[in-house]
């Protein structure tokens, strides 16, 4: 089983581009904070570069921009290349196949992609629950 789970804030703005064949592909880095600190005291962090392709990297590339906090869902990826000069380079990176925007963007934004986000976000679906449905779970 390949899946991962990361919540982070970008750590500049997502990067959007195009294949030849006209497919989005939208890349930004995932600065995700680790459950301890140094001998310091200072925070530690993980950062962790995310692809997204399609209407999802359309759509991150829209809305996202340095330090809004994002929830990741995707795989592992692990490809290589060589380079020039011939030697093989590695990369690991997170494939996100779902991206929730979390709190409110911390970049500086115009009030017209604030507006623009409160639409996007309406669009999702909002679910009640169902009174007195928990008693049924078996857990």
């Amino acid at each position: 089983m390949n899946k991962v789970v990361l919540i982070g804030r970008l750590t500049r703005d997502p990067e959007l581009r195009y294949t030849a064949n006209g497919v989005a592909v939208c890349t930004f880095t995932l600065a995700v904070d680790r459950n301890f600190s140094s001998r310091d005291g200072e925070n530690q962090a993980d950062f962790i570069p995310i692809v997204t392709w399609r209407k999802l990297a359309e759509t991150c590339g829209k809305y996202l921009s340095k330090g809004r906090l994002v929830a990741v869902a995707g795989r592992i990826q692990v490809r290589n290349y060589e380079t020039q000069d011939g030697q093989r380079r590695y990369v690991t990176e997170v494939v996100a196949d779902e991206v929730r925007f979390l709190g409110r963007n911390t970049g500086e934004t115009s009030q017209a992609q604030d507006n623009d986000t409160q639409d996007f976000n309406q669009d999702i679906p909002q679910f009640e629950p169902i009174e007195g449905e928990d008693d049924d779970l078996p857990f």
